[in-house]
């Protein structure tokens, strides 16, 4: 197990912009369509926008048509964590990363059948990417 990164509340809302600071630090959710992580055909990793953690490969990446990145799998398994959510009315499980508890998004079984059948559904702005790793 990784070793937990802990801040303050006030050392995330200085290291955050306000919209990574309500996804990931008060679990929020940015608009569909409205992220920086389109398709790309770019060999690369995505990392935690809060402690860049590697979380997730540009290859296991694929359009799902929900209007947020859409992964078939973590990068390691030890990378996330996934928490029941039963808010909203609704019955899903929460993503987090596991180094330092960010909201991430959430992970679906309705991803592709010829892969894992999941659907990791994250939010962009949780994210930074790093072409060419």
């Amino acid at each position: 197990m990784r070793k937990k990164l802990h801040k303050s509340d006030a050392e995330w809302r200085e290291q955050l912009t306000p919209e990574q600071y309500h996804v990931t630090r008060e679990k929020g959710t940015e608009p569909p369509f409205s992220g920086d992580h389109g398709a790309s055909d770019e060999h690369g990793i995505y990392h935690c926008v809060c402690c860049g953690a590697a979380l997730f490969e540009n290859e296991h990446k694929f359009e799902a048509g929900c209007g947020w990145p859409s992964f078939d799998r973590p990068l390691a398994s030890a990378a996330v964590e996934e928490h029941a959510d039963n808010t909203h009315g609704m019955q899903r499980t929460e993503v987090v990363c596991s180094r330092c508890d960010a909201h991430l998004g959430h992970v679906f079984p309705d991803g592709p059948p010829e892969s894992t059948g999941l659907r990791y559904c994250i939010n962009s702005v949780a994210l930074g990417f790093h072409a060419g790793e």
